[in-house]
């Protein structure tokens, strides 16, 4: 018997709060025509003072639950992905337990990779299915980057959004082939000697602050490139698949020249490349699960569809994976 992570269901939720390239201009030196060709972005969701990650998560959780058929006590695990939790601890992760009326046994967690988080969450949670340990997980990723954005930052303040995605897995029984459903194959790496390219200025050790974002542009792109689409190329190989029975490359979604340099490196059609960038803006762990909720939403994803995800963020961490649906 072959266990298999089967993706049950998935929720998404995005703040009312819509802060388009316009209204940026207003702030920044800055206009909407500089931000569409140099990222892709025309709009972003802002989450209000009542909107916390956890908040964010929740909805999402919700959703997701809801669309699996299932509640919150069918539920063993929990991982939330997050560089912007509500409280240093306890994780939001718990809270978000508490606040949805999860069992006392449900194991609730964070993890911190960034813009990879959605993808290690994952691979932590499909682990633990497949080793019996656990039956039902959700996975979250969920951000409220407008917290920690320098507003007066043009470099970086047109760029991040907030929101977030869940997704829920459970065990179910495969043949151990590229054919079953659910999770076929997952990799993770981290560099961190990239450390200074892409990190806030402050935490709680350190400043006794969150600190804001910075990032040296060109490094992360010359590094994004390469690792997604290598970390893409090696998930496929894992899964045994090829490039011809990819259905949707759904990449982290953070500038529209990284996500089409790796559409190209990896030969597929601009059809088959998930872009949201758009109107999401890069909303960190939360863009893979937003992008995939999303398009199960309005019937662009189908049942038996091979989605590879591929993710890279601060640290450097980056990772990818196969799922078939």
């Amino acid at each position: 018997m072959f266990i298999r992570s089967k993706l049950i269901g998935c929720g998404h939720y995005l703040p009312n709060k819509i802060l388009t390239n316009d209204d940026l201009s207003k702030m920044v030196e800055t206009s909407d025509e500089w931000i569409r060709t140099r990222t892709g972005i025309c709009l972003r969701h802002i989450a209000d003072e009542t909107e916390t990650t956890s908040v964010l998560a929740a909805n999402a959780v919700t959703m997701a639950l809801k669309n699996a058929g299932l509640t919150s006590q069918d539920v063993d695990l929990l991982i939330v992905a997050t560089v912007t939790p509500d409280n240093t601890t306890p994780s939001t992760a718990a809270k978000i337990s508490g606040m949805l009326g999860f069992g006392a046994g449900t194991i609730a967690f964070d993890i911190s990779a960034a813009c990879s988080g959605f993808v290690y969450a994952l691979t932590l949670a499909d682990n633990m299915i497949r080793l019996g340990q656990v039956k039902t997980a959700v996975i979250v990723g969920a951000e409220c980057l407008s917290r920690i954005v320098d507003w007066t930052d043009r470099n970086t303040c047109v760029l991040f959004g907030d929101g977030a995605g869940a997704a829920v897995l459970q065990a179910s029984v495969g043949n151990g082939t590229a054919e079953d459903t659910g999770v076929l194959s997952t990799c993770l790496y981290a560099d961190g000697a990239q450390f200074e390219h892409l990190k806030t200025n402050g935490g709680v050790s350190s400043t006794k602050t969150a600190g804001f974002v910075q990032m040296d542009g060109k490094e992360v792109f010359k590094h994004a490139v390469i690792s997604l689409s290598e970390a893409a190329e090696t998930a496929m190989e894992r899964a045994g698949i090829d490039k011809s029975q990819i259905n949707w490359l759904v990449p982290h979604q953070a500038n529209i020249r990284i996500i089409e340099s790796v559409g190209e490196r990896l030969e597929l059609t601009k059809e088959k490349v998930v872009v949201a960038v758009d109107h999401h803006g890069n909303t960190s762990a939360a863009s893979i699960p937003l992008a995939i909720s999303e398009n199960i939403e309005s019937g662009r994803f189908h049942a038996g569809d091979v989605l590879v995800l591929t993710a890279m963020g601060a640290g450097f961490t980056w990772g990818g994976a196969v799922i078939r649906l």
